[in-house]
């Protein structure tokens, strides 16, 4: 039996990460309707969906979304794609309109927006999903079948994550802490749910160093203590990936060993639409503790690290 096209929105049409989006639309062989964004540089959406209503003020498009949805032509889902400070705008409007929301991380910058919009979930009858798309790596789900997550036993964790950015990051919304909840939030939420999602509850947060650049630390989780680093400076990355030319690096450790899991970043986004369109994505109560996690990172007071605690990289 053919399963009929779900009818998709957008919002962020022109960001980075909103082209993941379309593809993960197009291959679950679904449509998208409409767009926004208010920059009309959008050519994207002919690759991908040329019919797609576009619209540059959220006005207009979130009247479109309820005129359709009197006219039975409702959108079922709103990828949300849009900088995280409108998140939760987005979310409740998409909601408000009849649809459910599939949102990127940072899915809010608060836990206690999370608290709010499950109210509005229960409001309307709609339902709030998230791409975690870490927890759809096969490398990583493989890491997490091993695990004896009845052992009281504590790994030993090194995370390390150095995406290089041009001047341009600092100075868009991405480098404002109060629009993109800053680095922890911006490009190590779906890390620290990882972590969360491995080891457990998060008891024990640590912040050593916080700039517009670095942010690191440690963590105790229920099976793990954690040293993290996050960077968008090319100049903390190895040797060996400047020698390539590479300008991404991304390192676990777990009690000394490796984990591999450099590829396979492809089609995760596909992956998270596939389970959240059979019901079996990730919810507000999914994200909770990552979320409240890099809240805490935001606030808390910077301390100085131990020999045991200092993460390699602030050591050198």
């Amino acid at each position: 039996m053919t399963i009929p096209s779900r009818r998709f929105a957008l919002t962020g049409a022109s960001g980075y990460i909103a082209p993941r989006h379309l593809k993960a639309i197009k291959d679950t062989g679904n449509v998208l309707t409409a767009a926004l964004d208010p920059f009309d540089s959008v050519g994207i959406l002919d690759s991908y969906f040329p019919d797609a209503e576009f619209f540059t003020q959220p006005e207009i498009f979130e009247r479109y979304l309820h005129d359709a949805r009197r006219q039975g032509a409702g959108v079922e889902y709103v990828g949300i794609c849009s900088p995280n400070y409108l998140h939760d705008a987005h979310i409740r409007m998409a909601l408000r309109a009849g649809a459910d929301a599939l949102c990127e991380k940072p899915i809010v910058l608060n836990p206690e927006d999370i608290t709010a919009l499950k109210e509005v979930e229960e409001e309307t009858g709609r339902r709030v999903w998230t791409i975690l798309q870490l927890r759809a790596h096969a490398a990583l789900e493989q890491v997490r079948a091993g695990l004896n997550v009845q052992s009281t036993d504590k790994h030993d964790v090194d995370l390390s994550y150095i995406t290089s950015r041009g001047t341009w990051y600092l100075r868009s919304w991405k480098g404002r802490t109060e629009q993109s909840g800053g680095l922890a939030s911006n490009i190590g939420v779906h890390f620290f749910d990882m972590l969360s999602w491995l080891f457990g509850r998060i008891e024990h947060v640590e912040v050593h160093e916080r700039s517009e650049t670095v942010a690191a630390g440690y963590l105790e989780v229920e099976r793990a203590r954690v040293r993290w680093f996050l960077s968008i400076d090319p100049s903390y990355l190895p040797a060996e990936q400047q020698a390539r030319g590479q300008r991404t690096y991304r390192s676990i450790t777990i009690d000394g060993q490796e984990v591999e899991f450099s590829e396979g970043f492809t089609d995760l986004h596909t992956e998270v639409y596939r389970r959240t369109l059979a019901g079996q994505g990730f919810s507000l109560d999914d994200t909770y503790e990552a979320i409240a996690t890099v809240a805490r990172m935001r606030t808390q007071p910077v301390v100085s690290a131990t020999p045991d605690t200092v993460h390699r990289f602030l050591r050198s």
